[in-house]
């Protein structure tokens, strides 16, 4: 069990994650007991017709509202149950809402290396994720629709064509309303608590779920709405450590888990910097069921890790994680556009010596299809997608392919057929950083991955192709031969599983995935991220 030596101050995020997002600096010494955090839980409510939202007190409790109305008039109700809902109230006149948009991305990581490589130009950016990840050049700053079209033509002048412009005519502004006793209120901002800092809330009849802290109900980017939850961060980890790792995995990895996904939420509150929170609940962050579902063993593994994080030169790793490598694990660069972080490197992932990188590299493609027909002697032996193949015909590939590219507004998005696909470029990892696609209208190029993004079967990165032939030797579709699921990057959770079995402590586990990094109780001293 991991213990801490010494009781160190934990710093209070609350107050100061404007500077930590705007100076990138060290983080000041304010010293609190526990960190609060701002997580989106309902990211983007009123997306859809008649959506409501049920939050509820526990038994004997009730539900405390700070209200703002349009006026700026505040009030302060009091209910056992609050069902919210978005009305559109029609505009005086139509208003034309347009944004430049500068690129399209998969994922944050890509999308922060391009908002950076657009800020070196001396455009203002941020980042945002109305579905995709996208950067947009800074409302507040090309506020004017004559800037946004300067800036438009200028770029399109020197070459860029990735860029443009969204414009949309509203008619009618989303309202958030509810009603209490009979009366109707269209706050313009409301929070909501409870004496027990317990709140329930409902997004739909079967999924019902128990938040510890307190709610803001509060305006996005993409005009709809997000229900923040502010709860700080130990509490948090009860509600992601046992989805991220399952309920039933060893003490030794649970821990390790633990530690990193401290980590991982500290170095990513910049994240929604552009909707005024922090972190997501899914996927995209990480996965968060607020007190529904905790259990035991992440408790304990919570209370024992209490305050350690993992760092590198006392920053914060970038602490990234999947649920299964495929027997080797990738570098950032295999997956995302930006710098190395040097603690993220391709490793075997066995306890054993089943492959020689040094001697056998799996950027060549021969070497490659060797590798990943071997199944026995890896962490990830056994596990369901540690090996998998998928076959798709060449039309259900093109589906995917047109639905990708007319997301991204791609020239070539009205092409009627995929001719032949070819991996064209791999990394030392065998990961793909470039797939090339012959369609009927122009060859593209796919990289890292976005090769996950535009086409149905890979399950990761990690896989070759084969084509599949009818009797005229026709191309008909292709089999994807691969393994891993996920990004592969940092530490594997599954194979964490093994080497806790194996007798590996917390510190071993997270040394073998993370080389070079260090384990310490988070203190003033430690740089969140060190950004440019």
């Amino acid at each position: 069990m991991l213990k801490i030596k010494e009781k160190k101050p934990i710093i209070s995020i609350g107050s100061i994650t404007a500077a930590i997002l705007l100076s990138l600096t060290l983080i000041p010494a304010a010293i609190a007991k526990d960190v609060l955090l701002r997580v989106g839980i309902v990211q983007r409510f009123g997306d859809e017709a008649k959506e409501k939202l049920t939050l509820s007190s526990t038994s004997g409790d009730n539900l405390t509202l700070r209200v703002v109305g349009e006026d700026g008039q505040s009030q302060t109700l009091q209910t056992n149950r609050l069902q919210l809902e978005v009305i559109p109230r029609p505009l005086a006149s139509p208003i034309l809402q347009e944004k430049v948009i500068l690129s399209d991305h998969a994922t944050f990581e890509t999308a922060e290396n391009s908002a950076k490589n657009w800020a070196k130009m001396g455009i203002k950016v941020e980042i945002t994720q109305p579905g995709r990840w996208q950067v947009w050049a800074k409302r507040e700053v090309y506020e004017n629709p004559l800037v946004r079209h300067w800036l438009l033509t200028s770029l399109q002048a020197k070459g860029y064509n990735q860029p443009y412009i969204n414009s949309v005519l509203l008619k009618e502004k989303p309202q958030v309303s509810f009603q209490i006793n009979g009366v109707r209120y269209f706050p313009k901002e409301l929070e909501i608590e409870s004496q027990k800092n317990l709140i329930q809330v409902s997004h739909s009849p079967d999924q019902v779920r128990l938040y510890g802290g307190t709610m803001r109900l509060q305006p996005n980017a993409y005009g709809t709405f997000t229900l923040v939850n502010n709860v700080p961060l130990e509490t948090y980890l009860r509600g992601v450590v046992p989805h991220e790792i399952g309920h039933d995995a060893p003490e030794s990895a649970t821990q390790a888990q633990t530690i990193i996904a401290r980590t991982y939420a500290l170095r990513n509150l910049r994240r929604f910097q552009a909707d005024n929170y922090e972190l997501c609940a899914d996927t995209h962050c990480q996965v968060y069921y607020g007190l529904t579902g905790t259990n035991p063993r992440a408790d304990q593994a919570i209370a024992a890790t209490q305050g350690l994080v993992l760092t590198y030169q006392n920053e914060l790793v970038d602490a990234l994680y999947s649920s299964t490598t495929g027997g080797i694990t990738a570098l950032f660069s295999d997956v995302w556009d930006g710098e190395e972080r040097p603690y993220l490197r391709a490793v075997v992932d066995s306890p054993n010596r089943v492959w020689d990188l040094s001697k056998q590299s799996l950027a060549n493609e021969t070497t490659f299809r060797q590798f990943i027909n071997l199944k026995d002697g890896f962490n990830e032996t056994g596990r369901r997608v540690f090996r998998w193949q998928k076959q798709a015909s060449l039309a259900d590939l093109g589906q995917d392919l047109e639905t990708y590219l007319t997301r991204r507004k791609h020239p070539l998005a009205d092409f009627q057929k995929i001719q032949w696909m070819e991996v064209t470029k791999r990394s030392p990892s065998g990961r793909i950083l470039t797939m090339t696609i012959q369609t009927d209208k122009g060859i593209l190029e796919l990289h890292k991955n976005e090769v996950r993004s535009a086409l149905g079967p890979p399950r990761s990165t990690l896989f070759y192709i084969d084509p599949i032939y009818d009797t005229n030797r026709q191309i008909q579709g292709y089999n994807f031969i691969g393994g891993g699921f996920g990004h592969g990057v940092g530490l594997s959770q599954f194979g964490s599983y093994n080497l806790a079995r194996l007798g590996w402590s917390p510190e071993q586990i997270l040394a073998f995935y993370y080389p070079g990094t260090t384990i310490q109780p988070l203190n003033n001293s430690i740089i969140f991220w060190r950004g440019n």
